[in-house]
């Protein structure tokens, strides 16, 4: 009798377990999906160096956020600008396996750097982990509400995070301003 029970209730266990697994890496993806979903759209905002030997430069920037394709992640192109002079700036991230990958402004083979690992806090926070050659740090972005963005680039100096980048982006998609209406 024992094992008439345990040859039912077994198997009926075990397919629980695996809906309880696939549903619960779902439930995991969704706050990831959130946020880069929330990210999607054209930002504007002031940025400013806050540490290092250009402390004190202010700029602004203009980016447009999207989805890879297929794929958990985000690209942010646009640029900075300070004074007549506008740089570009981009950075891609993917989810590679359990982790994300990337790159800021073309990665460490270029002027940039590489995004080596990180994760989606929650729906509203993001935190990824930064590094080129000896240089360590963190990219880290909020999107507190539908409409702002702040991210800050903190570099490890000794045994202490530093924020050398702050920039707070407002959201500025498309709209019809002052249009006149047709007849």
């Amino acid at each position: 009798m024992k094992s008439v029970i345990l040859s039912r209730v077994v198997p009926m266990a075990l397919a629980f377990a695996a809906t309880v697994g696939i549903a619960g890496k779902a439930f995991a993806a969704e706050p990831d999906k959130q946020f880069f979903e929330s990210a999607e759209g054209k930002w504007v905002g002031p940025g400013e160096i806050v540490a290092g030997k250009y402390k004190g430069t202010k700029f602004n920037c203009s980016f447009t956020g999207s989805s890879p394709d297929g794929k958990m992640g985000m690209a942010l192109d646009g640029g900075c600008r300070v004074g007549v002079f506008t740089q570009p700036m981009s950075a891609r991230i993917e989810r590679k396996g359990r982790d994300y990958k990337g790159s800021f402004m073309g990665g460490a083979a270029g002027a940039g750097l590489d995004i080596i690992g990180g994760n989606v806090v929650d729906p509203h926070k993001v935190v990824f982990t930064i590094n080129r050659n000896q240089l360590r740090g963190v990219m880290q972005a909020r999107i507190p509400d539908d409409n702002s963005m702040t991210v800050t680039i903190a570099v490890r100096v000794q045994d202490q995070l530093v924020p050398v980048i702050g920039m707070s982006l407002k959201r500025v998609d498309t709209v019809e301003v002052g249009s006149i209406a047709p007849n």
